[in-house]
């Protein structure tokens, strides 16, 4: 299969071999034919698998063919959970869409209105928004979705995590009932499963790989830490073999705070959370990818949609509180084929997260021991197949005294879930 054969039109095709590509990725050989026969899809694959390109292709076709209705709504829609996955879909549609004079824009949270509203009073042909942003703008009657052809679900999982389900199902129903509408998730289950039953006609189902699949690129690591000050021992341990990094933590507070230390070790860090405003968060990615910084403490706002490439670690300085992230962080690394190296921290606090985490990918992280930086604390055994010991390891004496439970950095657990953000509600513009 090349992509000669998939029948794009010669303007988009010019633009993906111009862009260094000949051979479409699994999901897109599946997705695009089906895509273009004007099906609706259910389509599941890793990440870092050529996704946003599987949806982008055929929208980018269908507008080369003039719309028979006359306004200036958009006639192809793509939802997306964060911003930074937006900014994604922008560039993928602007560079595969060179050849041709199609208008794309984007409206998401954190950013001012005047611009969103001055975008959305011209006419439009590719529109990328956040659902809570959107839904700002609908309500205030600023869009018209007479004529759109396409809706787009990305990441519809992750959507659904951030509590943005009824945002999801009211933006569809506000569509025509004609359109085409393509979902692409980590999981076609569960949730997922039920919205997609409600706003999919008939869909084909196209499943590359389970999201519990291996990453075969991916060397997975892990260490027992005893407490904050041991991680940053070992994160430093293994610093000095680092080209370029991306280091997790389970807040935004100690995001910065692990960044500014780092900062102060004579590394080149910055973090990158969503109490940052748009242009900083651009700005800490740019500077990644410029190589002006090679070190990005980062909390799940870059488990999805950041695309730099020569990630060569991820390290998961506090383990994720769902094990779906887990697998969306390490798949920063790795990416297209490349090697890819995964070491994770876990303090006796993490015993549960980490038991989760491998039940989920149903394998075993293998744990390492570094001379001099050995956990003085001894876990108990953390097997996927382990029995429930209440989550807990035997990390403290029975009369130890309780306190405030904190994270593995430091900071307090949030009462509503990770990052600081409630989960379950309405989430509209607090994309992280």
């Amino acid at each position: 299969m090349t992509f000669e054969k998939l029948a794009l039109h010669p303007s988009i095709l010019k633009a993906v071999i111009d862009s260094g590509y000949t051979t479409p990725t699994p999901i897109q050989a599946q997705a695009i034919p089906e895509a273009l026969a004007g099906h609706d899809l259910m389509a599941s694959a890793q990440t870092g698998t050529g996704k946003t390109a599987a949806f982008v292709l055929p929208a980018l076709h269908r507008l080369t063919t003039p719309s028979t209705k006359n306004s200036r709504g958009p006639r192809v829609l793509v939802l997306t959970p964060t911003r930074e996955l937006a900014n994604q879909v922008m560039e993928a549609a602007t560079k595969y869409g060179k050849q041709l004079r199609f208008r794309i824009g984007s409206i998401v949270g954190g950013m001012p209105y005047p611009p969103q509203m001055r975008l959305l009073s011209q006419p439009l042909d590719i529109l990328v928004a956040t659902p809570g942003r959107l839904l700002d703008h609908m309500e205030r009657g600023r869009i018209d979705f007479s004529r759109l052809e396409i809706l787009v679900l990305d990441e519809a999982d992750r959507m659904l995590d951030m509590g943005f389900i009824h945002a999801v199902e009211e933006i569809a129903a506000a569509t025509p009932a004609t359109r085409q509408t393509l979902l692409f998730s980590a999981t076609l289950e569960g949730n997922v499963g039920k919205i997609a039953n409600r706003v999919l006609k008939n869909p084909k189902r196209i499943q590359i790989a389970t999201v519990q699949e291996r990453h075969e690129h991916i060397e997975q690591r892990l260490h027992h830490a005893d407490d904050g000050g041991h991680k940053q021992r070992l994160l430093a341990h293994h610093l000095a073999d680092v080209d370029k990094a991306i280091v997790f933590t389970a807040t935004k507070r100690g995001a910065d705070r692990l960044a500014k230390t780092l900062h102060g070790q004579g590394h080149a860090a910055a973090a990158l959370h969503g109490d940052m405003n748009q242009g900083q968060r651009n700005r800490a990615i740019k500077s990644l990818r410029a190589g002006q910084v090679n070190l990005l403490v980062a909390t799940d706002v870059a488990a999805r949609g950041l695309d730099v490439n020569g990630i060569t670690h991820v390290f998961n300085f506090d383990l994720p509180k769902s094990p779906e992230d887990y697998v969306h962080r390490i798949g920063r690394t790795g990416r297209a084929g490349a090697k890819g190296i995964a070491i994770s921290f876990a303090s006796p606090e993490e015993f549960g997260q980490l038991r989760d985490i491998e039940r989920y990918t149903r394998q075993r992280i293998p744990a390492q021991v570094i001379a001099g930086l050995e956990p003085k604390i001894k876990p108990r055994e953390h097997s996927a197949h382990a029995p429930r010991r209440n989550n807990k390891w035997k990390a403290k004496p029975a009369h130890a005294k309780k306190g405030p439970r904190h994270g593995a950095s430091g900071a307090p657990r949030h009462p509503g879930g990770r990052d600081g953000h409630r989960h379950g509600g309405q989430a509209r513009g607090q994309n992280r």
